[in-house]
C-alpha cells in the first residue's frame, strides 16, 4: 500500500491534493518547539520541498518540546540536525538546510523561493521581520505563538494586501522584555506540539485548497481547560503605516531597535566610548564558530547560552556593550545581565556585526 493511500481516499483531497503538496515549497523559520512538529507533519504529509532555517544550537532544555532532537544533538545546529533526522525518514523529500538566523539582509532572497512560510520563532523582532518580508513578497505566512498554557495560530497575508498581517494584530511592537518567553515562564512540551501541528495543518489546507483556513481569524487554545475560540481579525491602518514599503526600507529597518530602543546603541557611539573609557567592555555573544570574528577589537567572547554566569571582567566593567550577528540575541543578553548586575550601564549594539556601520565592513579584518 502506498505511503499516502489514506490521503488519496480522503474525500475532497485525493491524488490531486497530494500532487499539489508534492509540488509545493514550504519554509519553516525556527526548528524549535513550534517548528519541530510542523516539520514532522509537513514531511509526513508529502510536501515536496521543505526549507529549515535556524541558526540556534540544540540545548538540553529544548528536549521536552523540540521533538526532532535527542541528547546526541546537543550542541549541534538545529537546522542541520532537523534536516538530518528528516532526510533519514523521508528520502523522497527535498530538504533545504539553512543553518543561520533570519535577518533583513537574507530574508527576502531566501523567502522568495518558497510558496508559504511557517513562523516558528519565539521573539518579536523576528516575527515583525518575517511578516514584513512576506508582505513585500506577497507570501502567505502561518503564524504561531505560545505563552505559558495558551497558544495562537493564524494564516496571515493569505491574499496579499487585502488579508490581515501581523502588524494588523499588533500595530505597536512590544519590548522584547515585555512578554517573557518559555525560558522564563515555562511550558509543557505538548503545547507547542499542538500549535505547531495546527500550523502544519493550516499550511497543508492552504496549499491544497482543502477545508476552511484561518484567514483573517485567530484560533486560541488553552491547554489547562481545553477551551478553543476564534476571533475575527481586521485591517489596522496604524500598524500598516509602520511597515516598510520598499526593499530598501526593509533592509534599513532595525527590528531589534523597534522592540527595545532603550537598550540599544550604535557602533559609532559604542566604539567612541570604548576608546575613551578604560572601564568599558565589548562582548561578542555569538557562538564561537560564527563568522566573521571581530578579532581586531579583541572582544570578550561569551555565547548567549553562557552569559547567565558573569565573568570577573564583566562584574568589574563600568559600561558593557554586547553584539551578535543582527542585534537580537545581544538584546536578550542585556536583559540577562541586568538581572544580576543592577546599576550597570549595559547596551546592545544595533544591527550587530551585520550593521552597515559595523567595523567589520570598514576594515578588512581577518575571519
Amino acid at each position: 500500500m502506498e505511503r499516502f493511500s489514506r490521503q488519496y481516499i480522503l474525500k475532497g483531497f485525493g491524488k490531486e491534493g497530494q500532487q499539489k503538496l508534492k509540488n509545493s515549497k514550504v519554509l519553516v523559520i525556527g526548528a524549535g518547539g513550534l517548528g519541530s512538529p510542523a516539520l514532522l507533519y509537513l514531511a509526513a504529509a508529502g510536501v515536496g520541498t521543505i526549507g529549515i532555517m535556524d541558526g540556534d544550537l540544540v540545548s538540553i532544555s529544548n528536549l521536552n518540546r523540540q521533538v526532532l532532537f535527542g541528547e546526541n544533538d546537543i550542541g549541534h545546529n538545529k537546522a542541520e540536525s532537523a534536516s538530518h533526522q528528516l532526510k533519514s525518514k523521508y528520502p523522497d523529500i527535498l530538504f533545504h538546510c539553512i543553518p543561520e538566523f533570519v535577518s533583513n539582509q537574507n530574508a527576502l532572497e531566501i523567502i522568495a523561493s518558497y510558496d508559504l512560510i511557517i513562523d516558528g520563532s519565539d521573539n518579536f523582532p523576528t516575527r515583525y521581520l518575517v511578516n514584513d518580508a512576506c508582505c513585500l513578497l506577497k507570501k502567505p505566512l502561518v503564524f504561531g505563538a505560545i505563552f505559558q498554557n495558551e497558544g495562537q495560530v493564524a494564516l496571515l497575508n493569505a491574499k496579499g494586501e487585502s488579508s490581515v498581517n501581523y502588524r494588523d494584530l499588533y500595530p505597536n511592537p512590544p519590548s522584547v522584555y515585555e512578554i517573557p518567553n518559555c525560558s522564563e515562564t515555562g511550558v509543557l512540551g505538548v503545547l507547542p506540539g499542538i500549535m505547531g501541528t495546527l500550523q502544519a495543518s493550516e499550511a497543508i489546507k492552504f496549499l491544497t485548497g482543502y477545508g476552511q483556513i484561518l484567514e483573517d481569524e485567530m484560533l486560541y487554545y488553552n491547554l489547562l481547560n481545553n477551551e478553543t475560540y476564534k476571533l475575527q481579525l481586521s485591517l489596522n491602518l496604524e500598524g500598516r503605516e509602520k511597515m516598510p514599503k520598499t526593499v530598501k526600507e526593509f533592509r534599513e529597518m532595525d527590528y531589534a531597535l523597534v522592540c527595545g530602543a532603550e537598550e540599544s546603541i550604535g557602533w559609532e557611539d559604542a566604539l567612541n566610548e570604548i576608546e575613551n573609557n578604560s572601564g568599558s567592555l565589548l562582548i561578542d555573544v555569538r557562538d564561537l564558530d560564527e563568522k566573521p570574528r571581530l578579532e581586531i577589537l579583541n572582544p570578550l567572547e561569551i555565547p548567549l547560552s553562557q552569559i547567565h554566569f558573569p565573568k570577573r571582567e564583566i562584574i568589574q566593567a563600568e559600561v558593557i556593550f554586547l553584539f551578535c550577528q543582527s542585534g537580537i540575541r545581544s538584546l536578550k543578553a542585556v536583559q540577562i545581565l541586568k538581572k544580576s548586575l543592577t546599576g550597570k550601564n549595559i547596551y546592545s549594539i544595533k544591527g550587530g556585526i551585520e550593521a552597515p556601520q559595523s567595523p567589520i565592513n570598514k576594515v578588512p579584518y581577518g575571519t
